[in-house]
């Protein structure tokens, strides 16, 4: 990242910190050799982990089971000319552990979807970055003109 360029990186602990308040987030994989990029409800676990909630039957449980994918979240302030993005980096497992099922049941991301079966997902915050573009600030810290 370049220093002057507007970005600031954030450190781990302030990207989690982000994520942690943020509502939704996208999960990027791999769909018939293309990339895919699907919208998603979520939450964090005590591990840092992105915990998602999905039909059983859907293609995001059985297209990412085991395999290495992307998450992303932002928030964004158009006028203000400011935001963050954080994305997470790691492998997608569906939780088959019974009793960690009902924990997350209780505990974890509530379903948008109705669905008869439903399976979380845990994606491991291997790699976690993120930055914030500073509202006003442009290449080089020049302010914006009013």
């Amino acid at each position: 990242m370049n220093p002057n360029d507007g970005f600031r990186e954030l450190g781990r602990q302030e990207c989690l910190d982000r994520l942690g308040d943020a509502a939704i987030g996208r999960v990027v994989h791999t769909r018939d050799a293309l990339p895919a990029v699907l919208p998603v409800n979520f939450s964090l676990d005590a591990e840092s982990a992105v915990v998602l909630r999905t039909s059983a039957d859907s293609e995001l449980a059985r297209s990412i089971d085991g395999v290495v994918v992307a998450f992303e979240a932002d928030a964004v302030d158009a006028a203000a000319h400011s935001g963050w993005s954080v994305v997470v980096t790691g492998r997608a497992v569906v939780v088959d552990d019974p009793a960690e099922h009902d924990r997350l049941t209780r505990t974890g991301p509530r379903s948008w979807v109705a669905s008869p079966h439903d399976v979380f997902i845990r994606i491991t915050s291997e790699l976690v970055t993120g930055r914030e573009l500073v509202g006003g600030i442009t290449l080089y810290g020049v302010d914006l003109p009013s």
